[in-house]
This record gives structure tokens, sequence and C-alpha cells, in this order.
């Protein structure tokens, strides 16, 4: 079993800071790229910002210089810090990781999401 805990989520006025983690546990062999999405009610859930296990990293365009993903491989970790906050941010946030588990004798890659945390950006 795996599982993703997050927190940071919160209320917070425009032009303000936030910073999301995300943490890994379980059965986990290693860890390929982890990311975070978010979504509005009545919408899709979008690709934030990805981060491969190598270090590359992709963001959405809207969030492109304000935001910046990172990851702890040593704490099976990943780190959204949100800078410049604007009120079209506010989301429900959630993390996902592609991992290499062991399930009894078999190994699996699967992806795992976080339970989500709730990002608010009042103007």
């Amino acid at each position: 079993q795996v599982q993703l805990v997050e927190s940071g989520g919160g209320l917070v006025q425009a032009g303000g800071s936030l910073k999301l983690s995300c943490a890994a546990s379980g059965s986990i062999l290693s860890i390929n790229a982890m990311g975070w999405y978010r979504q509005v009610p009545g919408k899709q859930r979008e690709l934030v910002a990805a981060i491969a296990s190598g270090g590359s990293t992709n963001y959405v365009d809207s969030v492109k210089g304000r935001f910046t993903i990172s990851r702890d491989n040593a704490k099976n970790t990943v780190y959204l810090q949100m800078n410049s906050l604007r009120p079209e941010d506010t989301a429900v946030y959630y993390c996902n990781t592609n991992l290499l588990t062991r399930d009894g004798s078999y190994y699996r890659v699967l992806d795992y999401w976080g339970q989500g945390t709730q990002v608010t950006v009042s103007s």
C-alpha cells in the first residue's frame, strides 16, 4: 500500500504565497514523475506542474514564473511553492506520483493521488 499525504493549503490574499507539500509513504521502490494538479467545480482537473525523476520540470503557462515545483527524493516528497497568487489560482490541488511498488510477488508501476488540499485566493 502507498499513501500520499498533502499539506499546506489555505486562504491567502492575492499576491501572497503558499507552499504545498506531498509526502509518499508505504511500499515504494522508486518514484518516477511527480506532479501537482488542480480542479475547480465543473472543470476538468488540469496539470499545473510536473517534475521528472531527473529533476526536469514543466509548468502550465498560467503559472510560469510564479510557481516552482521541487522534490526531495530522500523523503519521497514533492513541493509546490506558489508565489504571486491570483484569485484564478483558487482550486483544490492534488499531488500525483508515478512509482514502482511491490504487491506481493508482483512489481507494478502505478499512479497514486493525494487527498487534495484547498487553496483559496481572495481578491
